[in-house]
């Protein structure tokens, strides 16, 4: 498996559709290097700026597809 270490730089948008949240980023992308001491995984690393932005972006976004539920639903 290929690992990553991603930078999220900026999110310039965020949209749902059919259950599918999807974000319009800046980022940097590298390849992660290898390491022996953990299982590979890919690293998403934000400032704490960006984080709160994409917080309630992602908050908005679940909000507007809980209001598409019918209320039977909830």
């Amino acid at each position: 498996m290929k690992t990553w270490n991603i930078e999220v730089q900026k999110v310039k948008a965020i949209s749902n559709s059919h259950g599918l949240i999807r974000a319009q980023i800046d980022a940097l992308v590298q390849p992660a290097p290898a390491r022996d001491d953990a299982s590979p995984a890919s690293v998403l690393s934000l400032s704490e700026e960006t984080a709160r932005v994409l917080i309630l972006l992602l908050k908005s976004q679940l909000a507007e597809l809980d209001a598409r539920k019918a209320k039977s639903r909830r």
